[in-house]
């Protein structure tokens, strides 16, 4: 882990090594902020979640159906 100043002043040796598949995890105020990784590593985990994430309508039709009757309420007019 480098440190935000460290990154900074070592920005192509971080590079370089995130360019050698050896991601690099920066810290800010003590606390992970962010990693850098090669464009080819990102376009592959953008990939890979692009391809592993299901529809909306999937998830919903994976929640169970409850027989819920329906309301005979007339409906009222509505004026706009």
């Amino acid at each position: 882990m480098l440190t935000l100043q460290d990154a900074k002043n070592r920005f192509s040796a971080v590079v370089e090594a995130a360019l050698a598949g050896h991601p690099q995890e920066v810290t800010r105020r003590g606390k992970p902020a962010v990693v850098v990784v090669s464009a080819k590593e990102y376009h592959r985990l953008l990939k890979e979640a692009r391809a592993n994430r299901e529809s909306f309508a999937d998830h919903l039709m994976t929640f169970p159906v409850a027989d819920v009757p329906r309301a005979e309420a007339i409906p009222r007019d509505v004026e706009f």
